[in-house]
């Protein structure tokens, strides 16, 4: 995949297998403090919690159905359980990390993503799973990483809004570099978000750990 340029420079490592974290890609930044209320789950409206979402050992874990509802009556979106880090950035240099487990049989499900851009976009960056390969949004020739089921990988995804660029590096990798899409805010999304393209599987899931949020001006 060809890598455009970012005005943010990043040593490329070699991944560590999802073992340790990736202090290479967060050196210079600051860790956000984030409490536990600001991992806000969005989940299907009508029904528990606790169908949708688990958190136990250090693991979040988030599946939906296809066929379920959206976050609200009133909402127009497709079936999700995300959570929304409820930290809004509108400056700097700003990258989310965390370690994601997709379960053989998931298809068709954002499980990442930095919301707000300018129209007609809703997202600055969406990473899809499309028969275990990582994708960027559902552009199949984009694939960030072919066998993703089953095993954790490493996400850091950096969003220099300055510079309106989003780098993506998967077990501390550079995968993909590309523009943004405008937009005065933004946050961090994680979990399972259905999308209409290439037959999405009836039942997604992800399991997500040592999720946390940096920054530099």
């Amino acid at each position: 995949m060809a890598v455009t340029a970012s005005s943010t420079t990043f040593p490329v490592a070699g991944g560590d297998g999802g073992s340790g974290r990736s202090a290479h890609l967060t050196a210079g930044f600051t860790r956000v403090r984030l409490t536990e209320s600001q991992f806000v789950v969005q989940k299907p409206y009508d029904v528990p919690l606790r169908e949708r979402y688990e958190r136990s050992g250090g693991v979040r874990r988030m599946w939906v159905f296809a066929t379920d509802k959206p976050i609200s009556a009133s909402h127009p979106g497709a079936a999700r359980t995300e959570i929304k880090v409820d930290k809004i950035y509108s400056s700097g240099v700003w990258q989310f990390e965390g370690d994601v487990f997709v379960p053989s049989g998931t298809s068709g499900a954002s499980v990442m993503q930095i919301f707000g851009a300018a129209p007609p976009h809703a997202s600055t960056l969406m990473l899809h799973v499309y028969g275990g390969r990582l994708t960027y949004y559902h552009e199949l020739t984009k694939v960030l990483a072919a066998r993703v089921y089953d095993r954790w990988v490493r996400l850091n995804v950096v969003h220099d809004v300055a510079a309106g660029n989003v780098t993506v590096f998967v077990d501390g990798e550079r995968r993909l570099s590309v523009p943004g899409h405008g937009g005065t805010e933004h946050y961090f999304k994680f979990g399972v978000y259905k999308q209409s393209h290439h037959q999405p599987s009836h039942r997604m899931e992800s399991r997500w750990k040592n999720v946390a949020v940096y920054t530099k001006p």
